[in-house]
C-alpha cells in the first residue's frame, strides 16, 4: 500500500512539472524581409497564440529588405501579449533593426551587428529625406513603445527611456547626433557590447538554450515553427522579384502569341505564369476577385481590338489599363475597396514593378527576339527552311518572267492598269510610261514582284 502511494505521489510529481514547464516557440528570420517573411511572421505568431506559448524568440540573421513588410512585422510584435526575445544570431541589418527593437528583449550573439536602418534603393543609394523621415519616425516611436525605466538615487529619481529614441534615429541618419554613440557623421550601426551599454541588448549568447538560462527558465519545451513545403512554396511565388519575373512572361507570352497564333506554347506559358502569380496572392486574402476579374476583362478587350476590331482605339487602350491595373492592385492587401492613405505607397510600388517589368519585357523582345529563337531550346517551335526562288518556291506564277519582249494587244484601257493578250493568253498589266487605249499594240518589257509591265508598240 506505501509502495503504490509513493509511486501515485511521483506520476503526480511528475505531471506537475509537465504541466510547469514554460512552453517557448520559435522561428526563424533568417531571409530577406519581404511580404514572404510577413506570411510566415503571420502564420508563426497565430500558431504560438493557439499553444498558448509563455515566450516567443526570434532567431534573426537578416540583412533587410522591404520597409511595408518589416513595419507590418514589428506593429505585430509590438501589440503582442506574450513576451518576446530576438536573438541576432549574426546580422539584424536595415529593416531588420526595426523588426529586433520592436522585440521587449534583445540577445546577441558575439560578433554579432545591429543597426544601418537607412533607407535605400535597388542600387543601394539613400532614398530621398522623405523616405529617410519616415523610417526615422517609424524607429523613434518603435524605441518608445518600451517605455521609461526609473533610476533612483537617494531620493531622488530620474526616468529615462529604455531604449533610447536618439540611438533608433541614428541608425537611419548619420546627421543624428548622440554623444559618446554616434557622433562619428556615420550611421549608426552596433556591436553587442555597445549594444549592451546603451540599452539595446540583454546579454551575450551562443544559443537559445543559453538566453533561457540567462533569464532563468529551466524547466521548458521548445516549440519550432516549420513551415509546410506548400507553404515554402507560396512564400516563393510572393516574392517580388519573382513576380517581376512572371509579369515578364505573362506579357511576353501574349505578343509571341498574337505574333504566331497557332503555336500554343508562348501562350501556355503566359497562363501558367499568370496562375503562379495570382493564385498565392488569392488564397493569401491579398487579392481580391475584382482585381483578377479586370485583369482577365483587360486581355479580352485587347484580344477584340486585335483580331475583331480594325485599328487600335479605346479597347486597347482599355485592356492595357485593366491588365496593368490589375496585376498592380493584385499586390496590395485591401478590403472590399477600402484604402486609406496607409496603402498609397504599396499601390505606387506595385504599379512600378508592373510597369517596370512590362518594360523589361519589352527591350527583351526588341533586342533579343532573334537571339532567343536561334537557342536549341527554341528551335522546334519556328520554321528555319527558307524558300528560295531558285528551287522553284514562289508566291506567283514563274511563267509571267519570259514574257518580257512579246507583243499582244490592250483589250483595256490601262490607266495604268487594265488588260492585256499575249500568245492567246488574257494577262493583268500595267502601263509603265502613260495611259494605254483599247485596242492598241503592246510589247511586255519586263514581269517584276508579281507584276506584268508593258508599253505600246511604236508604229
Amino acid at each position: 500500500m506505501k509502495k503504490s502511494i509513493l509511486i501515485l505521489f511521483a506520476l503526480l510529481l511528475s505531471l506537475q512539472n509537465l504541466y510547469s514547464q514554460s512552453i517557448v516557440y520559435k522561428f526563424d528570420m533568417k531571409e530577406m524581409v519581404a511580404p514572404s517573411l510577413w506570411r510566415t511572421t503571420q502564420k508563426a505568431l497565430k500558431d504560438a497564440k493557439e499553444k498558448k506559448a509563455d515566450l516567443i524568440i526570434i532567431d534573426m540573421n537578416t540583412y533587410g529588405g522591404l520597409v511595408e513588410s518589416a513595419d507590418s512585422i514589428r506593429t505585430a510584435i509590438l501589440n503582442l501579449k506574450i513576451p518576446t526575445i530576438c536573438f541576432i544570431n549574426n546580422n539584424a541589418a536595415s529593416a531588420g533593426a526595426l523588426i529586433a527593437i520592436s522585440c521587449d528583449s534583445i540577445y546577441m550573439r558575439p560578433g554579432a551587428s545591429f543597426g544601418a536602418a537607412t533607407v535605400v534603393n535597388q542600387t543601394g543609394q539613400a532614398m530621398p529625406d522623405k523616405y529617410q523621415s519616415y523610417m526615422r519616425s517609424t524607429m523613434r516611436s518603435t524605441a518608445e513603445a518600451h517605455g521609461k525605466k526609473a533610476i533612483v538615487k537617494g531620493t531622488d529619481t530620474t526616468w529615462i527611456w529604455k531604449r533610447n529614441p536618439k540611438i533608433a534615429e541614428a541608425m537611419v541618419d548619420e546627421r543624428i547626433y548622440v554623444k559618446g554613440i554616434s557622433d562619428s557623421g556615420k550611421v549608426l550601426t552596433l556591436t553587442p557590447q555597445e549594444a549592451i551599454k546603451n540599452g539595446y541588448c540583454e546579454g551575450e549568447a551562443e544559443s537559445v538554450s543559453e538566453i533561457l538560462s540567462k533569464i532563468g527558465i529551466e524547466n521548458y519545451r521548445i516549440i519550432e515553427y516549420r513551415p509546410s513545403n506548400l507553404d515554402k512554396l507560396i512564400n516563393l511565388l510572393m516574392n517580388p522579384f519573382l513576380h517581376s519575373i512572371l509579369i515578364m512572361v505573362i506579357i511576353g507570352g501574349i505578343y509571341f502569341e498574337l505574333q504566331t497564333p497557332g503555336v500554343g506554347f508562348p501562350l501556355a506559358a503566359a497562363v501558367i505564369a499568370a496562375i503562379l502569380y495570382f493564385a498565392p496572392l488569392y488564397l493569401e486574402g491579398i487579392a481580391a476577385n475584382w482585381e483578377i476579374l479586370i485583369f482577365i476583362l483587360g486581355l479580352i478587350l485587347l484580344a477584340l481590338e486585335i483580331f475583331v476590331i480594325p485599328g487600335f482605339g479605346v479597347a486597347g487602350i482599355s485592356g492595357i489599363i485593366l491588365s496593368i491595373t490589375g496585376l498592380a492592385m493584385a499586390m496590395v492587401e485591401n478590403v472590399d475597396f477600402e484604402f486609406s492613405t496607409t496603402y498609397f505607397t504599396p499601390v505606387f510600388k506595385a504599379f512600378a514593378i508592373v510597369l517596370g517589368s512590362g518594360l523589361i519585357a519589352f527591350l527583351f523582345i526588341l533586342f533579343s527576339l532573334d537571339r532567343l529563337f536561334d537557342a536549341p531550346f527554341f528551335q522546334f517551335i519556328s520554321l528555319k527552311k527558307t524558300q528560295d526562288i531558285d528551287e522553284g518556291y514562289s508566291s506567283f506564277d514563274l511563267d509571267k518572267q519570259f514574257l518580257a519582249g512579246k507583243q499582244g494587244k490592250a483589250i483595256t484601257v490601262l490607266r495604268p492598269s487594265g488588260r492585256v493578250e499575249v500568245d492567246g493568253e488574257i494577262y493583268d498589266a500595267k502601263s509603265e510610261f502613260s495611259f494605254i487605249e483599247k485596242g492598241k499594240e503592246i510589247i511586255v518589257t519586263h514581269f517584276e514582284n508579281g507584276q506584268l509591265y508593258v508599253k505600246e508598240k511604236e508604229r
